[in-house]
């Protein structure tokens, strides 16, 4: 099998973004920064849960540092670690300790996206997981700053989640995988998040 290069990851990434995130208006927020081209994908080459720790810190500090218009969101794609949900969930609580030890809580979150994610209380296959189902394990680096902004042009933002939840539902199995055969046929290749 080869290695699939960085640009192919982030290709099957951005498709991801707009078929499903956008297209689907999972986020309604998304389509802004991505139109403007302020997201910044960044490939991890770790294999590590220490050597991602290090990269998360580097990804956090510099988008701190940076504008927002010329980076409003970071995409942190980990395709050779935590591909097995339990321990990327288990990272989770490292990366929100290190958001307090850097003091950028408050100033900045992450979002988590993952091809096996799982709510609790629920089944693998149940379709409330796929809102979160990303091609490859993510770390979505976000600007509260940016979240208030939305929220506050969004008036239902506390009604996105069960929003999704239902569009998944509706969409099904069948229409999830459509989604990927369109993008495929689009592209002339797709990667499937469930496909990981």
């Amino acid at each position: 099998m080869n290695k699939e290069s960085n640009d192919d990851i982030i290709a099957a990434t951005q498709r991801w973004l707009e078929r499903a995130v956008i297209g689907l208006n999972l986020c309604p927020f998304a389509k802004a920064v991505h139109v403007k081209k302020q997201i910044r994908y960044v490939v991890s080459s770790a294999s590590t849960p220490e050597d991602l720790l290090k990269e998360l810190i580097n990804e956090l500090e510099l988008l701190a540092e940076t504008s927002s218009e010329k980076i409003d969101t970071t995409l942190l794609i980990h395709p050779h670690v935590l591909t097995d949900f339990l321990d990327y969930n288990d990272f989770l609580d490292i990366a929100d300790e290190t958001l307090e030890e850097l003091d950028l809580a408050g100033e900045l979150q992450i979002a988590s996206m993952h091809p096996q994610y799982q709510f609790a209380d629920t089944q693998p296959d149940d379709m409330e997981n796929y809102t979160n189902r990303s091609p490859y394990p993510t770390l979505h680096l976000l600007r509260e700053s940016s979240v208030d902004k939305a929220v506050a042009a969004f008036p239902e933002a506390d009604q996105i989640f069960e929003k999704n939840i239902a569009t998944m539902k509706k969409l099904g199995h069948e229409g999830w995988n459509k989604l990927w055969l369109n993008a495929a046929n689009d592209a002339g290749y797709a990667k499937n998040p469930d496909e990981s």
